[in-house]
């Protein structure tokens, strides 16, 4: 039974997956994306995706703790510059594991994790607004904006401000004929 199992062993002893998973770490903190098996990755997930959300603040006290899990200065200041900017706004899931097949030699299933932010692929359309989590109570607003006419404005000044809002537009029949 698997009762209270939270730890991938891996088939190897605490200080070798320890400095495994601290060297997988980095290569994908300075790589951004790593081939590896999918049992590797699953592991190296719940390793660095506490890392990367304590590097989201800038402390004396969170650096500390990234080069005691990492073991790289170079490691830990790049997630400090570069990564922590671009996951800034994420509530988490900073990484992304897709499945790649087998491999040929031993059949073993293989993963390439990558930081989600860091994929041009997924991430080539601009996002129009922070997106948040949903909570009970809140009703959604539309985007739209209402346009609300009360009683007492003249309708000509309503029109005029109408007209001047939208582009000019020639009809056909309007148009002068270039000879």
């Amino acid at each position: 039974m698997r009762h209270g199992k939270k730890v991938m062993h891996l088939g190897r002893k605490t200080a070798h997956r320890k400095s495994m998973l601290a060297n997988m770490a980095c290569s994908l903190i300075e790589h951004k994306r790593i081939n590896t098996t999918l049992t590797k990755a699953k592991a190296l997930k719940q390793f660095v995706e506490p890392i990367v959300t304590k590097s989201k603040t800038d402390t004396t006290h969170n650096r500390r703790l990234a080069f005691s899990a990492l073991r790289s200065k170079d490691a830990v200041s790049e997630l400090f510059r570069e990564v922590a900017v671009k996951v800034g706004d994420r509530p988490g899931g900073y990484t992304r594991i897709i499945k790649l097949g087998n491999r040929l030699g031993d059949n073993a299933d293989m993963a390439m994790i990558e930081l989600v932010d860091f994929n041009e692929i997924y991430n080539s359309e601009e996002k129009a607004k922070k997106k948040t989590r949903r909570r009970g109570g809140a009703k959604s607003k539309s985007s739209a904006p209402e346009t609300v006419v009360t009683k007492d404005v003249p309708k000509e000044e309503v029109i005029s401000q109408i007209d001047e809002a939208t582009p000019d537009v020639i009809n056909e029949e309007e148009k002068p004929k270039e000879e």
